[in-house]
């Protein structure tokens, strides 16, 4: 049966199936979209997500990958059906590396964006993707989604961000981009093929992410229009 194969390559703590844990992850913000779904998995490894994904995709169930589940337009959750199994990235949050001098880090996908931030900013570098659901939103989604947030005219979107990526298939492969060169003039940019699709063509499970120099004198203005 799928649904034991899945819980036994995910482990005891990477499934749930209780109602009160499944509930604030089959709703949108506003309220206005609700789903259902057989089983929620948290799979703790790139392995372990492309086990999950290949095994569904053998069965043809769909995934729905979901990191944390700030959006408003509910991407992020499954359908009403209740034959979506539902893939969180929340136990995937480490740091894998971070080298101020390259003014690069590697993250995976369950990072919450401020930690991303705070990480940064503790090696003296600065990561600028910046929106109001940073407290809780994730990288993969942040990436997959393409985010904006309060900063994207001095430093662009979040694809600007990322200099590689690590993506599982709908067939179970990995594909390893995460480089952190700079001039990387080798052929196709197949990260960009995943950045801002929402999942639609992998799921997105960690990324090299670019790091700035931490403003000198940063400052707040006020411009008030009347017109």
């Amino acid at each position: 049966m799928l649904i034991e194969h899945l819980k036994r390559i995910v482990g005891d703590q990477g499934w749930t199936t209780d109602a009160a844990e499944l509930e604030p992850h089959l709703r949108e913000w506003r309220d206005i979209l609700h789903g259902a779904t057989p089983i929620m998995l948290s799979p703790a490894s790139t392995g372990e997500v492309a086990e999950v994904v290949s095994a569904c995709n053998a069965a043809g169930v769909g995934v729905v990958p979901q990191g944390g589940n700030t959006g408003l337009c509910g991407g992020a959750i499954p359908d009403s059906s209740g034959e979506q199994v539902l893939l969180s990235l929340t136990r995937m949050n480490s740091i894998r590396s971070l080298d101020p001098d390259n003014f690069s880090m590697e993250v995976e996908a369950g990072c919450v964006l401020a930690d991303v931030q705070q990480a940064a900013a503790d090696a003296g570098r600065l990561f600028p993707l910046s929106l109001a659901s940073e407290g809780s939103c994730q990288v993969g989604g942040n990436l997959s989604t393409n985010a904006g947030g309060i900063n994207v005219i001095r430093y662009g979107t979040a694809r600007d961000q990322v200099l590689g990526l690590e993506v599982v298939l709908a067939d179970g492969t990995v594909v390893n981009s995460l480089r952190s060169l700079r001039k990387d003039t080798a052929g196709y940019d197949l990260k960009q093929l995943f950045l801002g699709s929402e999942g639609t063509l992998g799921i997105i499970t960690a990324a090299t992410l670019r790091l700035y120099a931490q403003p000198a004198h940063p400052a707040t203005a006020l411009v008030a229009l009347a017109s």
